[in-house]
C-alpha cells in the first residue's frame, strides 16, 4: 500500500478556514493544477468527516446524479468518522473509526497494493505518518494567506525525513512532492 497525501493549501499553511470554507482556494483564477493523474493512481481515497461532509455540502455531490461518479469514478472512498454519515446514491462510501493504526487491515483490503489517497484533514495524514505509512506529500500551495485556520499538517516532520522529488508551477500554483522516510 503506497499512501499519499496530496491537498491545496493556502501559502501559510491552511487548508480551510475555521468554520471549513474554501473559498479561498477558488477565488484564485487561471489554471489550476490537474488531479487527474492523483484520481487514476488512486485505489482509494480517503479523508475525514469534515472533508466529506464538505464535500456532500459545498460540491453538491449529493444533489446530483452523476455528481459523486464524474468526481470519484468507481473509487472506494473511505471516511474515518465516529458518526453516521448519509452516502450519495450510487457512491462507494465506506465509513471506519478509530486511528489509523486500528485499520490499517481494512484499508488494505479496500486499495491492495495500491495507492491511498489521503485528501483534505491534516490530523488524519498525520496519524499516516504516526503509523509510518505516509509515502509522500504533494500540496498544491494557493497564493492566499489566512490569518488562522485548519491546520495543514499538525505534527512536526522535519528535513531530514524528507527529500523533495519534484516542483511545478501552474498557474498561480506552486505543486511540491516530498518523499517521507519513515522511520
Amino acid at each position: 500500500m503506497h499512501v499519499t497525501y496530496a491537498t491545496a493549501t493556502t501559502a501559510n499553511g491552511f487548508l480551510a478556514t475555521l468554520d471549513d470554507s474554501l473559498a479561498w482556494l477558488f477565488a484564485v483564477t487561471g489554471d489550476t493544477p490537474d488531479l487527474d493523474a492523483l484520481y487514476a493512481a488512486a485505489n482509494a481515497v480517503v479523508m475525514g468527516s469534515s472533508t466529506y461532509e464538505w464535500l456532500l455540502r459545498d460540491r453538491t455531490l449529493n444533489d446530483d446524479p452523476d455528481g459523486w461518479a464524474s468526481a470519484f469514478g468507481d473509487t472506494p472512498v473511505v471516511v474515518f468518522t465516529t458518526r453516521a454519515l448519509r452516502v450519495p446514491d450510487g457512491a462507494d462510501v465506506r465509513f471506519l473509526s478509530g486511528p489509523v493504526t486500528d485499520n490499517v487491515t481494512a484499508l488494505r483490503r479496500i486499495s491492495g497494493d495500491g495507492t491511498v489517497w489521503v485528501q483534505g484533514g491534516g490530523d488524519l495524514a498525520g496519524q499516516f505518518l504516526d503509523a509510518d505509512l505516509l509515502d509522500d506529500i504533494t500540496l498544491h500551495i494557493s497564493p492566499a494567506f489566512l490569518s488562522e485556520g485548519k491546520p495543514l499538517f499538525p505534527r512536526n516532520l522535519a528535513s531530514d525525513r524528507l527529500t523533495l522529488v519534484d516542483v511545478r508551477r501552474t498557474g498561480q500554483f506552486i505543486e511540491a512532492t516530498w518523499q517521507v522516510r519513515n522511520d
